[in-house]
This record gives C-alpha cells, structure tokens and sequence, in this order.
C-alpha cells in the first residue's frame, strides 16, 4: 500500500494506492491519522483504491472522527464505482462528502 500525503492551499490530501485490507490498515490507519489532524480540512484520494474490505471501512470512520471532532471536514475523491456502492449500502458515504476528482474536492473544500 502505498501512501502520498501533501498540503495542497492548506488542505492535507492523502493520496491511497493500493488494496485497503486487514492486512494494509493498520499501518495505513497510524500514517493517515497522523498526517490528519483534527480540526484540520482532508481528502483522501482513493482514485488507486481498487478493492476496500471492512477494515477499510473502519479506517475510513477512524479518520472522520479524528477530523471532525475538533471541527474539521473529512472529503473522499475518487472513488470507483464499486466502491462508492458498498459504501451506499453500509452508510458510509452519508459520512463523506465525496466528488469525482481531487480537483473538485479542493475547490469543494476551499469555498
């Protein structure tokens, strides 16, 4: 699994490439909530998450609830299509803002 993180005008993006899995998220959760900071504003890029298990679910809930308990606002991008449906069924988009592309999620996040 790979892991990017870059400020982009004061937005932390979190760029994931690879498989989330029991296997890949613990390692991934303890570099993603670090590099998230509460309160602060972050996207995580998905667009090269091609297949997302349960535990990737959860990651994703750790990290809403780190950032936004201190008022900052959690934004997903790039999701593929079979991503954004198990989301749609579990409940979890309706935590996420979401938008196709990292572009659209900055300006999102920057209005």
């Amino acid at each position: 699994m790979e892991l990017r993180v870059a400020e982009v005008r004061g937005i932390t993006v979190v760029a994931l490439e690879g498989e989330l899995t029991w296997k890949s998220v613990p390692d991934v959760q303890a570099r993603v909530v670090a590099a998230a900071r509460g309160g602060s504003q972050v996207i995580l890029d998905l667009s090269g998450v091609p297949y997302m298990s349960s535990a990737g679910l959860r990651l994703l809930l750790v990290v809403y609830r780190h950032v936004t308990s201190q008022g900052g606002q959690a934004l997903c991008c790039g999701l593929s299509q079979e991503l954004k449906d198990m989301m749609i069924v579990t409940g979890f988009l309706g935590f996420f803002a979401h938008c196709d592309t990292l572009e659209a999620g900055l300006a999102l996040l920057a209005a």
